[in-house]
């Protein structure tokens, strides 16, 4: 990628076991940034299988406060087209086989997920993709489904009847526990088809997927470039004190094991 520099490749391991992949992190045009192969070097994990706990947990040992997901996506709507960049606020999960919290074991917390997307971090994504040259969509409900498969027929009526917007893989539960990490997060999901609902258009193949993302790669890099310059502010959204009024369970009560596994995510708050 144009303009990074000063390159490391970090081999970590979490609580929660070790990432998809090493976290490559370096210098963006004068901004450090964390990357990590969500699937795998090589796409070698389904979406079930990624170990999304030990990659959002590997990121907030770095000290990363935002995390931007690259993903593509099958449009649920006609005026959501293949080639589009959608930045969604809203997340319906239908994914029922993953670990979606890092809460349990003697520590109880109920996070606050009614806005599931970092709104400040979804606008500046939005603007970066437009000013990128790139046609965004901002809003528009994102779900979730278990994979590896597409989507029946069915399927992808009934998804679009409950107004849905766009289909994919892997934004539940990432979202979710940056959002228990007290981090932002934010997707740029890459519109790569209609899904299989779209009478006129051929059903959604992996050959289809590349495509359209092979050809978006110029533009996701470009945006990203803009988009970490516009970060260069301290935070002023919620997401950092996200937990604050979330937990629970009394601070003595805690299980040492538990405070220890949970130490990178909770220590400042149970003192």
């Amino acid at each position: 990628m144009d303009g990074l520099s000063r390159v490391e490749r970090l081999e970590l391991d979490t609580p929660f076991g070790k990432p998809s992949s090493d976290v490559f992190v370096g210098d963006l045009d004068g901004e450090w940034v964390a990357f990590l192969a969500r699937h795998g070097v090589g796409h070698v994990l389904t979406p079930t299988e990624v170990n999304y706990r030990a990659n959002i947990y590997a990121f907030k040992m770095l000290g990363v406060e935002r995390v931007l997901s690259v993903s593509a996506c099958g449009s649920l709507r006609e005026d959501f087209a293949p080639g589009d960049i959608v930045v969604p606020d809203q997340l319906y999960d239908n994914t029922h086989l993953r670990a979606r919290s890092y809460f349990g074991d003697g520590l109880v917390a109920h996070i606050s997920v009614a806005d599931p997307f970092c709104p400040d971090l979804s606008s500046w994504l939005a603007a970066s993709v437009s000013s990128s040259g790139g046609n965004v969509h901002q809003g528009g409900a994102f779900i979730t489904i278990e994979g590896p498969r597409f989507s029946t027929r069915a399927e992808s009526n009934t998804y679009r009847s409950w107004g849905m917007s766009i289909i994919g893989m892997t934004a539940s539960p990432e979202a979710f526990l940056a959002r228990e990490a007290e981090m932002c997060y934010a997707v740029m999901a890459h519109v790569t088809d209609y899904d299989v609902w779209h009478v006129s258009q051929e059903p959604v193949t992996v050959e289809m997927v590349i495509r359209i993302l092979q050809g978006n790669t110029k533009l996701a890099q470009k945006a990203i470039k803009d988009l970490v310059h516009r970060l260069a502010v301290p935070r002023e959204c919620e997401c950092g004190e996200a937990l604050k009024s979330a937990q629970i369970t009394q601070p003595e009560l805690v299980p040492d094991e538990t405070r220890r596994k949970l130490s990178v995510l909770v220590d400042r708050h149970l003192g």
